[in-house]
């Protein structure tokens, strides 16, 4: 078993990643995971597997992603500190390994009254940040929080989330800084719609040399309709949806907001290529998979060195 993930190959060498999202079903079905998987399959470099987002009971994620390496898929398992306290996080750390899955994105998670179950109580024993750096503790040093040893080798690649436009805008770099230094070695940001403040935001982020300690994947969603875009505007916080955008997608010609919306999500990949630190993209499609092909092939990163065939 190999004690590095292809990914990190990947982004360690130099590579421009491609990442993707799956969101696993509402239930027990393979064949709906496998279904979101055929699309996303050879065409992006890993597939991260979401915890329960939003707060949502879905299939778990270390289940959909030993179901997506069966199927030839490498994952990055998300592990959220909402639903588990830190026995049962470095737990689920050990057993993802133990099958294979050596991508780990560290959240805080979604609090439970976004979600189906608001009477739930949460845990959040540890934030993410701390998380990060038990991740980091167990694979480095071989030790678990309360110090005890950790038996054998954990070559995981450990992954953070970042969000380059939440208010205080000039206190995103700490944040980012801080999850660094705890141990992250990739960054999946927050979708980007506003190209100007995203540039600024890795200006901030080169300028003290974050971009050498980490690799930094801007997060892409497609935009499906006007009406989407607006909720994004206006419901989602820390995601800035320029104007500029809105009236392209209103004007498209025949209804076709939605290919706008594709060309949209190629155009800003074609610009985060030029982002110097920048070391790859993530598409977020949100329940649109079937369209990560042609978004790739489109922002010509279909054949892309390390890419499967």
């Amino acid at each position: 078993m190999s004690a590095i993930s292809r990914l990190q190959q990947i982004l360690d060498g130099g590579g421009f990643a491609v990442t993707a999202e799956l969101g696993p079903p509402k239930g027990s079905d393979v064949e709906v995971v496998l279904r979101k998987a055929e699309y996303l399959r050879g065409v992006v470099d890993a597939v991260n597997v979401t915890d329960n987002q939003t707060a949502v009971v879905r299939m778990s994620s270390i289940a959909t992603c030993a179901i997506l390496r069966e199927f030839g898929i490498e994952p990055v398992m998300q592990m959220v500190c909402r639903d588990r306290n830190r026995i049962a996080l470095q737990s689920d750390i050990l057993g993802a390994y133990a099958l294979g899955i050596h991508n780990v994105l560290c959240l805080s998670g979604d609090h439970q009254r976004f979600g189906n179950h608001p009477e739930a109580k949460n845990v959040f024993d540890l934030d993410s940040v701390q998380l990060i750096q038990a991740a980091r503790a167990m694979r480095d040093e071989r030790k678990f929080i309360s110090g005890d040893e950790v038996e054998g080798t954990l070559g995981v690649f450990i992954g953070a989330a970042a969000n380059p436009f939440a208010d205080p805008f000039e206190f995103r770099v700490r944040r980012l800084a801080k999850k660094v230094v705890a141990g992250a070695q990739f960054i999946q940001t927050q979708c980007v719609y506003d190209l100007k403040k995203f540039r600024k935001w890795m200006e901030m982020v080169t300028d003290v040399g974050l971009h050498e300690k980490t690799h930094i994947l801007a997060g892409i969603t497609p935009l499906k309709s006007v009406g989407m875009a607006r909720y994004m505007r206006d419901h989602v916080a820390g995601i800035d949806v320029p104007d500029e955008l809105i009236r392209r997608l209103r004007s498209a010609d025949n209804g076709k907001a939605a290919e706008e919306g594709i060309s949209i999500a190629v155009e800003t990949i074609e610009e985060m290529k030029g982002v110097h630190g920048v070391h790859g993209v993530h598409l977020m499609a949100i329940e649109w998979e079937r369209k990560v092909p042609e978004i790739v092939e489109r922002a010509g990163l279909l054949s892309r060195d390390g890419t499967d065939t």
